[in-house]
C-alpha cells in the first residue's frame, strides 16, 4: 500500500481530515494488524458524494465497449495485486487462502461477465414503436424506450466476502457497469483489504481515462446514515443484518426524494426432506446437510439454517445422524469479534425460547475467536406460528431441525415463513414428482429455488437470482449476484418523436450497435 494509507478516496486523490485513528483488527487474536486509517468526516462524505455526481455527467456517456475495457482493466489490476491480496483478507477476517483464492476468481470472472453483458447490449432494454400515422381513428406517435443508470450509487461492503461483496463486488460492479458512479463505505472488519482493491480500481481508471469521481471510498463508522441521506446519492445497496438494512432503508425512503435501496438482510432457507428420500440415503443427507450449515463457520446469508421433514422412524434416524455430524464438526474462526459476539446471543437466545432445544454441539473452541456449532430441535408449534425467533437468522454455524406430522402441516408451516434468499427441496425421483404444490409454495417465499443439492453456492451468472421476498431482502424484485443486478440500477426513458440525429445509439434505425431490440412488438437486430 501507498504512504497515503488509511485516507479517503475522493475524486482521485487520498484525503483525510482526521488523524488515523481506527485500526484493523486481526480476525484470529483480536490484535491490531498494524492498519490504520481515518474517520471519514461529514464533508468528506459530501465531497464523495458530490465527486460521484460531478462524474456522472461524464460517465454516463462512456460507451457499453468503454465501460465494459474499464471493467476488465479493473480485473486485470486486481489480479496484478498477487497473493497480497489474500494474505491481507486472511489476515483480517480469518478465512482461509483457498478461500480468498477462490473468491478472488469470483471477483475477476464478474468484472469480465458484465464486460460481456454490456457489449451484448441487451441490458438497454431497447424497444421501438415506430410511428404509424394512418392508424385510425388516432394515428401513433413514435416511440423508443431504454435504460440509462439512475446516478450516483451508494454501496455498503458486505463482512462475510471481503472481496466478493465487497469493493469491487457485485454491488459495485452491477454499478458502474450501469454507468453509475459508486461511493463505496468501506466495511470496517477488512479495511485493509478494502484499501487494495480500491487502489486497484483507481489505477484502472486512470488506465482507461475515466472520470476521477466514477469511484470514491470513504471509510468509518456513523456516517452509513449520512451517506444514505445524502441528496446527490441516487440509490444504494447494503448486506448485512436485518436491524442495519431496516434502518437504512427507513432513512432512503424518508428523504425528501425517496431512493432505491436493495438490502440482502435476514433468510434462514429452508431445506425440505421428502421421505422416500430419507429411506434411500438419509444419513448421507445428514451429512452434506451439516457440511453444508458449518461451512466457513456458517458465514453464508445463503447457509441453511432450517430442516424440515415429516415425522416417523426414518427421520428420527435422520436427526440422529445430523446430531452425530454436528458433533464432530470442528470449531471454526469467524470473521471477527463481533460476529462471534452476536452467534453467542443468538444461541442465546434461542436455548432461553419456549420449544427449541439444542440436541448437539461440535467440538469445542480452542481459539477465543473460534465458534463451536449447535443443532437446534424444535416443536412444530414453533414453525406454524411463525415464530420470531425461527425466522431470525443467526449468523454462525447453526441449524434448527423440526419434525411435523403430515405433509399438510408441512405446507402450512411452510407458508407461515418469511421470505428467503433460497429454499430447497430434497427428494427421490419418483416422489419430487409429486412436489408441484410444495414447488408451487416455496417458489412464492424464495428467489431460488433448488433440488437435491445445498444452497451455499452462489454461481455468478446470466439466470442466477440471489435476492427474494422480505426480510430476506428489502426488495425482491432485485438481485445481488449475476448480470441481472444492473437492473437495480437502471431506470427506463422514452423518447417521442425525437430526430434522429439525437437518438441514442441503441435506438437508431441502423442500430449501429446491433443489439437485439423489440420492434413493433418482435424481437428484431435488424434495421428499421
Amino acid at each position: 500500500m501507498s504512504k497515503n494509507n488509511g485516507r479517503q478516496f475522493i475524486n482521485g486523490q487520498r484525503v483525510a481530515a482526521n488523524t488515523p485513528a481506527l485500526e484493523s483488527v486481526g480476525a484470529k487474536d483480536y490484535q491490531p494488524t498494524g492498519y490504520i486509517f481515518s474517520q471519514a468526516t461529514l464533508e468528506e462524505v459530501d465531497q464523495a458524494a458530490q465527486a460521484a455526481h460531478n462524474a456522472f455527467a461524464v460517465y454516463s456517456q462512456t460507451s457499453q465497449a468503454q465501460r465494459a475495457s474499464f471493467l476488465e482493466e479493473v480485473a486485470r489490476q486486481i489480479e496484478a495485486l498477487g497473493a497480497n491480496l489474500q494474505e491481507v483478507a486472511s489476515l483480517e477476517t480469518g478465512l482461509p487462502l483457498a478461500r480468498l483464492q477462490g473468491e478472488t476468481g469470483r471477483v475477476t470472472g464478474q468484472l469480465r461477465l458484465f464486460a460481456e453483458l454490456l457489449r451484448r447490449g441487451d441490458f438497454y432494454g431497447a424497444r421501438i414503436d415506430v410511428a404509424l400515422p394512418e392508424r385510425k381513428p388516432l394515428a401513433r406517435v413514435d416511440l423508443r424506450q431504454y435504460k440509462v443508470g439512475v446516478g450516483p450509487v451508494a454501496v455498503f461492503g458486505a463482512s462475510n466476502f471481503p472481496l466478493a461483496f465487497s469493493t469491487a463486488g457485485g454491488d459495485t460492479v452491477a454499478a458502474l457497469a450501469a454507468g453509475c458512479p459508486v461511493v463505496f463505505k468501506a466495511h470496517s472488519g477488512h479495511m485493509a483489504t478494502a484499501e487494495l482493491v480500491a487502489e486497484a480500481i483507481e489505477k484502472a481508471i486512470e488506465v482507461c481515462d475515466m472520470p476521477k469521481g466514477t469511484f470514491n471510498m470513504i471509510f468509518g463508522a456513523r456516517i452509513g446514515a449520512n451517506l444514505v441521506e445524502h441528496p446527490l446519492i441516487q440509490a444504494a445497496g447494503f448486506t448485512g443484518s436485518l436491524e442495519g438494512g431496516m434502518a437504512l432503508y427507513n432513512l432512503a425512503q424518508s428523504r425528501p426524494q425517496p431512493i432505491p435501496f436493495f438490502a440482502e438482510m435476514s433468510s434462514v432457507n429452508p431445506v425440505v426432506v421428502l421421505s422416500q428420500a430419507l429411506s434411500s440415503r438419509g444419513e448421507q443427507i445428514a451429512q452434506d446437510t451439516v457440511a453444508s450449515f458449518n461451512m466457513g463457520c456458517g458465514q453464508f446469508c445463503t447457509k441453511p439454517g432450517l430442516i424440515l421433514g415429516v415425522q416417523g422412524p426414518e427421520f428420527d434416524k435422520f436427526v440422529a445422524a445430523l446430531a452425530e455430524s454436528t458433533q464432530k464438526a470442528v470449531p471454526q474462526v469467524m470473521l471477527n469479534e463481533g460476529t462471534l459476539k452476536s452467534y453467542r446471543q443468538g444461541i442465546d437466545a434461542l436455548n432461553s425460547e419456549a420449544g427449541f432445544e439444542v440436541i448437539a454441539t461440535g467440538q469445542d473452541a480452542e481459539l477465543i475467536s473460534q465458534a463451536k456449532a449447535h443443532l437446534f430441535k424444535a416443536d412444530q408449534s414453533v414453525l406454524l406460528s411463525g415464530n420470531p425467533k425461527l425466522q431470525h437468522e443467526v449468523f454462525g454455524p447453526m441449524s434448527i431441525v423440526i419434525g411435523v406430522e403430515d405433509e399438510a402441516t408441512l405446507l402450512k408451516g411452510i407458508e407461515a415463513l418469511g421470505g428467503q434468499l433460497t429454499a430447497t427441496i430434497i427428494g427421490d425421483e419418483n416422489e419430487l414428482s409429486e412436489a408441484g404444490e410444495l414447488l408451487h409454495l416455496l417458489t412464492g417465499k424464495a428467489g431460488r429455488v433448488l433440488f437435491n443439492g445445498f444452497p451455499t453456492g452462489v454461481e455468478v451468472s446470466d439466470a442466477m437470482v440471489h435476492g427474494g421476498p422480505f426480510p430476506a431482502t428489502s426488495d425482491a424484485r432485485g438481485t445481488s449476484v449475476g448480470t441481472g443486478a444492473i437492473e437495480r440500477f437502471l431506470r427506463p426513458v422514452c423518447f417521442q418523436n425525437t430526430p434522429q440525429v439525437l437518438l441514442p445509439d441503441a435506438l437508431k434505425d441502423s442500430n449501429p450497435l446491433q443489439i437485439n431490440r423489440l420492434v413493433n412488438g418482435q424481437l428484431s437486430q435488424a434495421q428499421i
